[in-house]
């Protein structure tokens, strides 16, 4: 599948694009528009795109901080980027702002810590056994990512390598039964953006956080 490039893609230089690579594609390099109008509201913002991923992304710095080396432990043992995890906390719990005590999701009693992982009320093999805001929850939502972006890589094996980890991030949160296109890869996704966020976020991270 090719697919060309859409506005609000957002590239950067060569030297940091190679150090964001990775077995699972190089998040530098996946196109994104960032976070909708819907998502961009939740900061008050008065618009939306790559700019308001970012802005957001930055309002959560000071408290990512916190989480920063088992991040990074976390992203070293499963070869993915550490700023893919530090995005998906950002846009899951504002790095952990929006998490009730505990560790449950403010808006979803059955989403967990800080990758917000879902935990089916009957068992479904998700654990709430490890704190919220540990490294075991980490590696158990980044195993769980790695999961949903080999699903989509055997599901289109003609889609490049960052096409696979933008569907994976998509299948992440909606299941890999929700992505049918890359074209709509987040049409079934929480306020049709979780992807293009995410990785807007990420690359943001990754210029700027220390990622």
């Amino acid at each position: 599948l090719s697919v060309s490039g859409s506005a609000g893609t957002s590239f950067v230089s060569h030297a940091t694009s190679s150090a964001a690579a990775t077995s699972y594609g190089n998040i530098m390099k996946v196109e994104t528009t960032g976070a909708s109008e819907q998502t961009a509201q939740q900061d008050n913002l008065n618009y939306s795109g790559v700019r308001a991923s970012s802005a957001m992304a930055e309002t959560d710095l000071e408290k990512m901080k916190d989480y920063k080396s088992i991040i990074k432990n976390v992203a070293r043992q499963k070869g993915i980027d550490p700023a893919l995890i530090a995005a998906i906390i950002s846009r899951s719990c504002r790095a952990g702002k929006t998490l009730k005590p505990g560790g449950r999701g403010r808006y979803d009693e059955n989403s967990y810590g800080l990758m917000q992982i879902y935990v089916n009320p009957n068992g479904d093999g998700n654990t709430t056994k490890v704190p919220f805001d540990s490294e075991d929850h980490l590696l158990e939502g980044t195993n769980i990512l790695i999961y949903f972006i080999l699903r989509i890589k055997n599901a289109f094996p003609d889609w490049s390598k960052e096409q696979q980890l933008k569907g994976g991030i998509a299948a992440y949160n909606a299941g890999d039964g929700n992505i049918h296109s890359y074209e709509e890869v987040d049409a079934k996704t929480t306020c049709g953006d979780y992807s293009n966020d995410v990785i807007a976020r990420a690359q943001w991270y990754k210029r700027n956080g220390g990622f």
